[in-house]
């Protein structure tokens, strides 16, 4: 059987025990209310009729909570619960307004006759016991297995002990005023009701707020901004815009809205959406959508913001450069488009990203954009071992050359539709800036075309020596 199958089955046996101990207690106040015309155990008898009607809303709030979310509930059916806690604290409400009515009427306008025994007072202590016991075996069952409305009946009953006890002090005291002639004694019966409605009141008002508090979606204290501050910590976040969360039962919803660089890629933005959604649900039981919208981050270079706006369009890229001239700026790029397109198709889709760049860089600036092809096949090739030793002996040739090469090692050479096209791996100097090594391997590769014409392209790719 499985965790959530046992928690409705406990869950469900818990209000059925329930509601058998209510009939119980509402027959016997019943009889003893009949018997004695006391109006303390009236209104015990009314409040055991609300616990009765209370503990079969809870069963069936039980029975409906714990169903899945399906095409017309998508978030679920837990909300049931805190309508029926809600209903609960209504009862009890009216139930409180009419013993203090009544009570009052008793105490100022006419006296009634209270017959008291040691039968009732006997009953009314096995009623305590029944009330004790039930109140905490749903408060554990509440408590291992969360439910609004196990809770509200746990504290609905906990509070039936106090209640039936005071109504015990008042029956005991007009029987002791009767067997010893103090006549007085006996408006202890309507206080002891109004008591009883006391109690009622300040319980009811405390669950009918966290009721009506989960029905209106009131964020519980603090808990928001642990939220925000939580999502703020996650790498990759720059910014918390916005959090919403609503809560059905136990479970939380949570609607967040974080700011990332407008640099990210589509799956680096989707990794931090994940530890957005995971860092919450240790916070609380939740259900997480993250909402991303893209921020330039504060500072951020020229570099970027080019590379940005050509994301926005969806154009890819690359050898990005810009150099200050004569206080002129100039930028160039190679943007890649489909290899199919015509050249008039290809220059409208440049001239659109110069545009767009001419507001980034600043209307003095020069933009130079280089149109290539996009490639989306893979052409077939033969390997040139001979050429690829050739060319692997003469790079390590270079160091005396260029101080920053160390050797270099799998040369791959491959002719492929006509083309010569070359790889291979240099180690080099671990410890020198990117910028250094690329002027490196931009010269490396200038010397081997000069060594070997027929190369059509070189990539080399550098590496530390621990790591080659």
């Amino acid at each position: 059987m499985s965790a959530s199958t046992e928690a409705v089955r406990q869950k469900k046996l818990a209000a059925l025990a329930s509601m058998a101990a209510a009939l119980v207690l509402l027959s016997l106040k019943i009889f003893l209310s009949v018997r004695t015309g006391s109006l303390g155990i009236l209104s015990e008898a009314l409040h055991s009729g609300l616990d009765l009607v209370a503990a079969v809303i809870t069963f069936l709030s039980v029975r409906i909570a714990d169903k899945p979310a399906d095409a017309d509930h998508t978030y679920g059916h837990a909300k049931f619960e805190s309508f029926s806690a809600f209903v609960e604290t209504t009862l009890l409400l009216l139930t409180a307004l009419y013993i203090i009515w009544e009570a009052l009427h008793r105490l100022l306008f006419r006296h009634a006759l209270v017959r008291p025994s040691l039968l009732a007072i006997g009953l009314l202590a096995l009623m305590i016991l029944i009330d004790a016991t039930r109140a905490r075996a749903i408060s554990r069952v509440s408590a291992r297995y969360p439910s609004e409305a196990l809770e509200a009946d746990a504290l609905h009953f906990s509070t039936d002990v106090w209640s039936t006890s005071v109504v015990l002090v008042g029956i005991l005291a007009v029987w002791l005023g009767q067997r010893f002639g103090i006549p007085w004694l006996h408006y202890t019966d309507p206080l002891a009701a109004l008591a009883v409605a006391g109690v009622i009141i300040w319980v009811g008002s405390r669950l009918g707020r966290r009721t009506l508090e989960a029905l209106l979606d009131v964020a519980p204290r603090g808990l928001q901004h642990e939220i925000l501050a939580a999502a703020e910590s996650v790498e990759g976040v720059l910014g918390v815009e916005r959090v919403r969360l609503r809560r059905a039962g136990q479970h939380y919803f949570v609607d967040v809205t974080i700011s990332v660089p407008r640099t990210t890629s589509l799956e680096e933005a989707h990794a931090t959406s994940d530890r957005v959604e995971r860092r919450i649900a240790e916070i609380v039981p939740s259900d997480v959508v993250v909402h991303m919208e893209p921020r330039a981050r504060t500072g951020e270079n020229l570099l970027d913001a080019i590379r940005a706006t050509a994301q926005r369009r969806g154009l890819a890229v690359h050898e990005l450069s810009a150099h200050q001239i004569d206080g002129r700026l100039f930028v160039e790029l190679h943007l890649e488009v489909d290899e199919n397109s015509t050249l008039r198709e290809a220059h409208r889709l440049a001239s659109a990203l110069e545009r767009d760049l001419l507001g980034v860089a600043g209307g003095n600036a020069e933009i130079n954009i280089h149109i290539e092809p996009l490639g989306t096949h893979i052409p077939g090739g033969s390997e040139m071992t001979d050429l690829a030793s050739r060319i692997r002996d003469f790079i390590n040739t270079l160091p005396t050359e260029f101080h920053e090469l160390l050797d270099c090692h799998d040369v791959r050479v491959r002719s492929v539709e006509h083309k010569i096209l070359v790889s291979c791996h240099c180690s080099m100097n671990a410890s020198l800036p990117v910028h250094q090594i690329h002027d490196v391997t931009a010269a490396i590769e200038d010397r081997v075309k000069e060594r070997f014409p027929q190369i059509s392209r070189i990539t080399i790719h550098p590496e530390p020596p621990d790591e080659s």
